[in-house]
């Protein structure tokens, strides 16, 4: 329904602003022709020697809403499938109509710091109903069985080939060589699997389906078996969503037959198996849809196409993308090993180059999760094969699902917003409805979780789910595509959501009665207890340092927005005015950043892996070594103070990007070494929690980018934080904010050479780790040591060198 929230939106933004120069992706002025990333020495391949035993070990293809992890056996070929609106339960409300009435009450029980108090009553009467949100659920599995064949296989090798995309099982039987490919195409919303011998072999298979779920199999036409189900019952909603999957065979010779539950191919030279899903799913308020019409479509037209025109035009599609950024971190011997080898070892060093692959290994999940048409990454990305996925695979507002984004604009895939944006919207519609029934106010708010029914409510217990700031936190990402792209029209057309989110604080924002601040009440430090009252863990609170940090932000992105369209909001005046009256950033009595308004002094010794009051050090800017030394320092004491908690793959990402924030090259690169090891990344290159969530994978390609590249506080910084494992090396095609394309190389952990390609014409002031002259303009300003400043010229690029002596 997120077109429901777009009509009308661009009569709020003057023409003239709607027209403004905007770096559109596959422009001239967005990319320009370069070789493809990668090189013998830089391999962008995952490889192995034998075939996937478990699923974290399998290799994962999506095209952003088609995907499956691929096994690679031999006799047997599995394929998890998922599509990804295939979601638990149905379209529901979540929000409990009595919750205002209780809110009064709560807020009363804080201030007077009965907090048990308050987060019990908050359990009982202002939670969503049912507590628990719905998972997201596979389809089922794909077998493909060769038939007629023995002996053992020899030569076998499977890899994941990130420049195109492409997944490839190879292997010997009785002297015959077997090869099959596996994609998930985006230009036709359908997988692909190809399977070819050598010499005069003939292939015979049977093909068929499995599923956890209330599903049928049966012939659909002649040469196409259909599965067919409906999701599963959770917290007492019924399944709803009604699924598809359709598997075609195609051959040029030999016989395809469709019979019972099974689809069989017989003496063929070669086989094309043409798979497509779809669900009922229209929206979070509608399952209605025509599931085997929306099947039927993409599968009949990639039939007329033929393989090479099936893999060309996937490869064509997936390289417009993936192929804008390259990056070189050094080489070694250890790339002649296979990936699960190399993530043993990767901690005791000399691998730099995998570094490299798990950056790259990153944007491609990213591309393939998230693309439209489609729904946003959600914990698993799209990929899971349980019917009740750890914490349901939803999306996790208070850190997981933005920590999925993070890579968007920096690693160039700025593409990959848009699912994340439509839910967003979403949310904006049934988030308006929460604040009305729950928090009796204007606007809207979204809490911790969400779903495919896009809840809004708190939800899981009290002690998680009542934080208001899950919304507020997914506007800052508008504000964050604008930076990059300088995109007004989508900034105009994502302008009412942002300011739903601010008008909702304008309305919820409590005066706290001991500092005099502007404060939120109820809510709490994401998943970290400031008390222990009757043997009971207490988060709830007001006025936490995260909720601060973000409010600062939105309301300081709605004012540039405002300013940036043309509006004469009334709002803007008011949301400043609170801006000016929130609690500032703290430091606590033993040097720390606080966590709260109050400084709790057993609270400040707690242990997470939650470092949610370092927000403001990243992904915000308002703590920088350079700017706020002393807030610096205190950050750092919060991170010793908080324990090296290296039991989430997600929590060590997040680190590597505050450490880099903080100019600690050495500890971030140790962050990278606990992040790429046993435990944390499965064989695979899946980051663990455990178990397996995407956020780590995206994460840790920020804080990649975040060593060697940094654009915030108004300025671009080039090899902020680079560790002595990566001494020389290249990146080309990263983006920073204010609208430009960067290249550095580097030798000795010294720049060499940059070029700063002006995407939006805008000045940039430019940091680098020593004095540097640029090239192609006519005089530049040296506001301080090693920075300059530049008028920049939209499409021109500026080459910077060390300054000689």
């Amino acid at each position: 329904m997120a077109g429901l929230s777009r009509r009308g939106v661009l009569q709020s933004a003057s023409g003239a602003a709607v027209g403004a120069a905007v770096v559109r992706p596959g422009s001239a002025q967005a990319a320009s022709a370069e070789p493809m990333p990668g090189s013998e020495t830089n391999p962008l391949e995952l490889w192995y020697r034998q075939p996937a035993m478990d699923w974290l070990q399998a290799l994962a293809v999506g095209n952003g809403r088609l995907g499956a992890m691929v096994w690679g056996g031999v006799y047997r070929e599995t394929l998890n499938l998922n599509e990804d609106s295939v979601w638990g339960g149905g379209p529901h409300q979540y929000d409990d109509p009595q919750g205002a009435e209780a809110l009064p009450e709560i807020r009363r029980m804080i201030n007077e710091g009965n907090w048990i108090g308050a987060q019990r009553l908050a359990d009982e009467k202002f939670m969503g109903r049912p507590t628990e949100q719905m998972p997201y659920q596979p389809v089922g599995d794909l077998l493909i069985d060769l038939v007629g064949v023995t002996g053992e296989p020899t030569a076998y090798r499977r890899s994941l080939d990130l420049r195109k995309a492409v997944a490839t099982t190879e292997f010997t039987l009785d002297g015959v060589q077997h090869r099959r490919q596996v994609f998930a195409s985006h230009p036709e919303q359908v997988l692909v699997v190809r399977h070819t011998v050598s010499g005069e072999a003939l292939i015979s298979l049977d093909v068929s389906y499995t599923s956890p779920q209330r599903a049928t199999v049966q012939p659909h036409d002649g040469t196409t078996l259909a599965l067919e189900g409906v999701s599963g019952d959770a917290e007492g909603i019924t399944g709803a969503v009604q699924f598809t999957s359709l598997v075609r065979a195609v051959t040029t010779d030999g016989t395809v037959h469709a019979e019972g539950d099974k689809l069989k191919v017989r003496g063929a030279r070669e086989v094309t198996l043409l798979v497509s899903m779809a669900s009922s799913y229209r929206n979070y308020a509608d399952v209605s849809d025509d599931h085997v019409g929306k099947a039927e479509g993409p599968l009949d037209r990639a039939t007329r196409r033929g393989f090479g025109q099936l893999l060309n035009t996937h490869v064509r599609d997936y390289q417009e993308l993936f192929g804008r950024l390259d990056i070189d971190l050094g080489t070694s011997s250890a790339i002649e090993k296979p990936t699960d080898e190399r993530v043993q070892t990767f901690r005791d060093g000399g691998d730099p180059q995998l570094a490299a692959l798990y950056y790259q290994f990153g944007r491609y999940l990213l591309i393939s999760s998230s693309r439209t048409p489609g729904q946003p990454a959600n914990l698993q990305g799209i990929w899971n094969y349980k019917m009740a996925p750890e914490w349901q695979s939803k999306y996790t507002l208070n850190i997981n699902a933005e920590m999925n984004y993070w890579p968007a604009g920096p690693a160039n895939l700025a593409e990959c917003w848009d699912p994340m944006f439509a839910m967003t919207e979403e949310l904006a519609e049934t988030g308006k409805r929460t604040a009305e029934l729950m928090w009796d106010a204007k606007g809207w708010v979204a809490h911790h979780n969400t779903d495919a029914w896009r809840g809004t409510a708190p939800v899981d217990f009290a002690y998680y789910g009542v934080w208001p700031m899950g919304g507020a936190w997914l506007c800052l990402l508008f504000w964050e595509h604008f930076e990059y792209t300088g995109d007004r029209q989508a900034l105009a057309e994502h302008y009412p959501v942002l300011r739903g989110s601010v008008e909702f604080f304008l309305d919820t924002l409590v005066r706290d009665e001991a500092t005099g601040y502007l404060v939120t009440n109820p809510s709490h430090s994401p998943e970290v207890k400031h008390h222990e009252q009757d043997d009971e863990g207490v988060s709830i609170c007001a006025g936490p340092t995260m909720d601060c940090q973000i409010l600062r932000d939105l309301f300081t992105a709605f004012e540039k927005a405002a300013k940036a369209l043309g509006e004469q909001d009334p709002m803007v005046e008011q949301a400043v005015s609170a801006r000016a009256q929130l609690p500032p950033n703290q430091i606590g009595y033993l040097g720390q950043l606080q966590e709260w308004l109050i400084d709790w002094e057993e609270a400040a010794l707690e242990r997470s892996r939650h470092v949610s009051h370092l927000w403001g050090v990243f992904p915000s800017d308002q703590i920088t070594p350079i700017r706020t030394p002393e807030l610096a320092d205190a950050a750092r004491k919060a991170l010793e103070l908080r324990g090296p908690a290296v039991t989430a793959g997600w929590s060590l990402a997040w680190k590597i990007n505050i450490r880099a924030r903080l100019l600690e090259a050495e500890n971030a690169y140790l962050h990278i070494r606990q992040l790429i090891a046993p435990g944390r990344t499965a064989p695979n290159l899946f980051d663990l929690h455990p178990p397996f969530q995407i956020d780590g994978n995206f994460g840790g390609v920020s804080g990649i980018t975040e060593m060697i590249l940094q654009s915030h506080s108004g300025e671009v910084f080039l090899l902020p934080c680079l560790p002595a494992a990566w001494p020389s090396g290249r990146v080309r095609g990263l983006r920073a904010r204010g609208g430009y394309e960067i290249e550095i190389r580097w030798q000795d952990g010294r720049l060499t050479d940059g070029r700063i390609r002006s995407l939006l014409g805008n000045r940039v002031r430019l940091r680098t780790d020593r004095p540097v002259d640029v090239i192609g303009v006519d005089s530049v300003d040296r506001p301080e040591a090693n920075v300059v400043e530049f008028d920049t010229v939209q499409g021109r690029t500026y080459r910077v060198r060390p300054r000689m002596a």
